[in-house]
C-alpha cells in the first residue's frame, strides 16, 4: 500500500483517470473484502440520508422555475478500519437526465486522509459507482448461481445493466445475455456488450428475458413490479440492484416468495424498499455471510434474490484503489486548495 504523499496537494481524478486505473477483476476481489469487512463490523457507516432536489431551480432547458423535484440527492460516507483514507460521495438520481443526454445517476468521490483529516482526492464518482455495484452481481453470480455456463436475463438496458453484466462476465464467464427495457435502449445495450465480446441479444418482453435464465438481473429505477415471479425457472439467482427507496420497486411478491433465502448487502435498508413490502430485516441475510462461506445454496432449485442498495464501504474500497494505483502510476492531475 502506497503513503499518501504531500497532504498539502490534492490529486484530481476525471472519469478517464478512473477508467485508466480501474481493473474490474482486482475490484472484484477488494469489494469483497469490502463486505467482509462491513458484516464484522470493521467499518464506520453512518446513515445515508437522501433528499428531493431541484424544486424551485430552472431546468437547463426552461425558464419556468419547477414546481417540483427533479431527483433525488444522497450523501454516503464510510471508512473502513485500519484504512489510511476515509470517503465521502455525494450522489444523485435525476430521472429527466436521459433526455438531455445526461446519466441518471452522477457522483463525486472526496477522499480524505483518515490520520491527519486532510484532503488527499477528488475522484469523478460515476464509474466508480458502477463497477462497484456491478461487482455485487459479480460476486452474486459467482457465489450462488447454479454451475454451468450462465444464462444472464437482464430487465433494464442502462449503464448499471451493462455494469452486471460486464462483473458477471470478469467473475465468472457468461455462455448467453438477454436483455429487456421498454424501449430501443435494448438494442444499444445489447450492441454494447456484443462489442465487448459477450453473446447478447435484445428481446420482446420481460418474460423472454428470464425464462430459463440461471440469473436474473434487474437494473432499473422502476416503481412498480418489473418481472413475474412465475416466469423464473428452478435455481434462478435474482440480483436486484434498482430499488433504494420505499417508492422503487422492481420485485413482485412472487419472486419474494418463492426465494428460499433472502440476501441484501445491508439488510436493514434493503428491508425499506419497495421490494420487500411484507418483509423485516431479519429476512433477509448479509451478502456477507456467502463470502464468509456461513450462508448459500442449499439446493439446485432454489431460487435465490440479493439485493443490493449500494454501501458506502464499496466506495471507499474502490475510491482508495483507484487511488494507489493512480499514484503508482503518475495518473491525474495534482492542485493545491
Amino acid at each position: 500500500m502506497t503513503t499518501p504523499g504531500d497532504t498539502r496537494t490534492v490529486r484530481v481524478l476525471s472519469g478517464g483517470d478512473v477508467a485508466a486505473c480501474l481493473d474490474l477483476e482486482t475490484l472484484l476481489s477488494a469489494v469483497a473484502d469490502a463486505l467482509r469487512a462491513q458484516g464484522r463490523g470493521e467499518i464506520e457507516r453512518p446513515d445515508r440520508p437522501h433528499f428531493p432536489i431541484g424544486e424551485g431551480a430552472v431546468p437547463p432547458e426552461s425558464s419556468d422555475p419547477r414546481p417540483d423535484p427533479s431527483g433525488t440527492g444522497l450523501v454516503m460516507p464510510a471508512y473502513v478500519h485500519g484504512s489510511p483514507y476515509f470517503t465521502t460521495k455525494t450522489a444523485s438520481v435525476v430521472g429527466d437526465n436521459p433526455s438531455r443526454g445526461l446519466s441518471t445517476v452522477n457522483a463525486a468521490i472526496a477522499l480524505t486522509d483518515s490520520r491527519t483529516g486532510l484532503p488527499v482526492a477528488y475522484l469523478a464518482g460515476n464509474r466508480i459507482t458502477n463497477a462497484r455495484t456491478g461487482c455485487i452481481g459479480g460476486l452474486a453470480a459467482r457465489e450462488l448461481a447454479i454451475d454451468g455456463p450462465l444464462r444472464i436475463g437482464v430487465i433494464g438496458a442502462g449503464t448499471q445493466a451493462r455494469w452486471q453484466v460486464r462483473a458477471i462476465s470478469a467473475a465468472s464467464g457468461i455462455g448467453s445475455v438477454r436483455v429487456y427495457a421498454p424501449s430501443d435502449s435494448r438494442e444499444a445495450c445489447a450492441a454494447d456488450l456484443r462489442a465487448r465480446g459477450i453473446d447478447c441479444e435484445a428481446v420482446g418482453s420481460p418474460a423472454a428475458a428470464v425464462r430459463d435464465a440461471s440469473v436474473v438481473v434487474t437494473a432499473t429505477t422502476a416503481t412498480e413490479p418489473v418481472i413475474d415471479g412465475d416466469d423464473l425457472a428452478p435455481g434462478t439467482l435474482v440480483v436486484a440492484v434498482g430499488a433504494y427507496t420505499p417508492e422503487t420497486r422492481e420485485l413482485d411478491d412472487r419472486t419474494v416468495d418463492r426465494a428460499a433465502e433472502l440476501f441484501a448487502d445491508v439488510p436493514e435498508e434493503a428491508a425499506e424498499t419497495g421490494d420487500f413490502p411484507n418483509h423485516g430485516s431479519d429476512a433477509l441475510t448479509p451478502f456477507s455471510a456467502v463470502l464468509e462461506g456461513n450462508a448459500g445454496r442449499g439446493h439446485p432449485d432454489d431460487v435465490l434474490v440479493v439485493a443490493s442498495v449500494g454501501t458506502a464501504v464499496l466506495d471507499a474500497a474502490a475510491s482508495e484503489l483507484v487511488y494507489e494505483t493512480a499514484v503508482d502510476d503518475g495518473v491525474g492531475t495534482e492542485t493545491t486548495l
